[in-house]
């Protein structure tokens, strides 16, 4: 404060008379000397700036709404409903990808705009609550509650995470043990959630911090890489599936998604394992003993017991839908009861519901309703038509260009839409419509585009599961560091994606 009156002291005879306005922001001016800034005040909590930077952040998003209607208006042969359509899903689109707006809260918006509008009919959202899809979700998120609350993911990965020895042994061990989390959690924040306590475990066997960075990238990678592997692994996994079935009729059943998954999401975790291991850590410390601190292995609890056999039983029922008849929807629903049974059960019912992740059911139930009126009023096809019929993509006979370009667009839109859900719900209608335009195999379109959408590591928002290990105390990786991942990751997902396909996925028969 003295340097700060000093400094006003040399100036005129009039300026003394304003000492006394000074001294009113005496800890504010102190801060500024400090700082070496003492030609102008702070700015106050309430400043002009500050009051009106919502109209800063708005102006893109009310530009591109703009636009958006007025390119809905010009075309003369869109219908009516079909306008409606188009428009609530570019404005769900615009407003996804520019605002930090919860996507559910969009979606539930953009969904009402559309029924109060005339644009789709009541019955609609009624419908899409009623979806076998929801029913699924719901079972799942209290199965994935169980897993968590009894501890038996968290006791399953440190007991084969604690016989490792040197550092590279843990983090293929811890990759080889995270992998099948996708079958039992079907959300990547919930397994990240289950993940964090085995990674301050294994952490606090070592100081070196370039170690503990690369195991803080290591375990979220390796969860959203593998999201792929299991049609429960993720929301978007269900409102893809249900997609395909109102436009194609066809639907991937859970064993077909296995089979069409699971290797290469299993191999595209281990190659991740092995990039992120040449790209942070050395062959010293690769070979650094990492002595893992050991729990005390107690037989299985009676709950942990209870949840192993029911998830068990679950597993065996969906892979062997084709021969029970039961649907994956029936049979996850009726594994929620049992684990909720009172007496019996391993939650309360009331926990039970609080384990599952309401906003994403909204989400969904709100997204099938914008697909279903893009699909039923013609709009999703005519945006194929518009935009897909003028490119060298749409008259080529090159499958190679197409799967290039497949999944290129499907890498890439985690870059422009950060949720995982909202991009399934807008990527996933045009480019099945763009496959129907092209006579492709409607499932090779949409599982590939699926792989796509499941990578998303270039930056921590893309991802709860990025931002919960960002955002832990103590030592993480820089958002710089996850640049630099995914700048490698990135072209080794999409040769993996090349390679898959013209070997295993086209010899189990899932070809363009």
């Amino acid at each position: 404060m003295t340097k700060v009156l000093t400094s006003k002291s040399v100036s005129s005879s009039t300026e003394s008379k304003q000492e006394s306005l000074w001294n009113r922001f005496d800890i504010r001016r102190s801060q500024q000397a400090t700082t070496g800034s003492t030609h102008q005040p702070a700015l106050s909590k309430h400043s002009p700036r500050r009051h009106f930077r919502w109209v800063v952040d708005a102006a893109l998003p009310l530009a591109l709404t703009t636009i958006a209607s007025i390119a809905v208006l010009l075309p003369t042969s869109l219908p009516t409903a079909a306008r409606l359509a188009l428009f609530a899903f570019l404005l769900a689109a615009i407003l996804w990808s520019t605002t930090s707006i919860n996507a559910d809260y969009i979606a539930l918006f953009t969904m009402m705009l559309l029924i109060l509008t005339g644009g789709s009919p009541q019955e609609q959202l009624f419908n899409a609550l009623a979806s076998d899809v929801i029913w699924l979700m719901i079972g799942a998120f209290v199965l994935g509650g169980a897993v968590q609350k009894t501890g038996l993911a968290a006791r399953l990965t440190q007991l084969v995470v604690s016989r490792a020895k040197t550092v590279r042994g843990v983090f293929w061990l811890l990759t080889t043990v995270l992998i099948p989390l996708s079958f039992l959690i079907p959300s990547t924040s919930g397994r990240a959630a289950v993940a964090i306590p085995v990674f301050r475990s294994i952490s606090s066997a070592t100081s070196d911090r370039r170690i503990i960075r690369a195991l803080a990238m290591l375990m979220p990678t390796i969860i959203l890489v593998s999201t792929i592997v299991a049609l429960v692994g993720a929301g978007s996994h269900l409102i893809a599936n249900d997609l395909l079935q109102q436009i194609t009729k066809n639907r991937i059943s859970f064993t077909q998604w296995a089979i069409y998954g699971l290797p290469f999401g299993t191999a595209a975790s281990f190659a991740s394992c092995w990039v992120i291991m040449r790209l942070f850590l050395d062959e010293k410390r690769l070979s650094q003993k990492l002595l893992v601190p050991q729990t005390k292995h107690k037989p299985l609890s009676r709950s942990e017991l209870m949840t192993l056999i029911v998830v068990a039983v679950m597993i065996v029922l969906w892979l062997t839908e084709s021969w029970h008849g039961f649907e994956i929807a029936t049979v996850t629903v009726v594994g929620a009861l049992v684990l909720t049974l009172p007496g019996i059960g391993v939650l309360k019912w009331k926990e039970g519901l609080k384990a599952v992740s309401w906003n994403l059911v909204i989400f969904v139930g709100a997204a099938l309703v914008l697909g279903r009126a893009l699909i039923d009023s013609g709009a999703a096809q005519w945006i194929i038509n518009q935009m897909f019929a003028v490119t060298s993509i749409a008259a080529g006979d090159s499958r190679t260009l197409i799967l290039v370009s497949l999944a290129f667009i499907s890498l890439t839109s985690h870059l422009y839409m950060t949720s995982h859900t909202a991009r399934a719900a807008a990527l996933v209608p045009a480019l099945l419509y763009l496959g129907n335009s092209l006579q492709l195999n409607p499932v090779a379109v949409l599982f590939l585009s699926t792989v796509g959408m499941d990578y998303c590591l270039t930056f921590p928002v893309s991802s709860k599961a990025l931002l919960m290990f960002q955002e832990l105390e103590g030592e993480t990786y820089k958002p710089s560091d996850l640049l630099r991942l995914s700048s490698a990751l990135l072209p080794v997902h999409l040769g993996l994606m090349v390679l898959f396909y013209y070997t295993y996925w086209c010899w189990v028969g899932l070809t363009l």
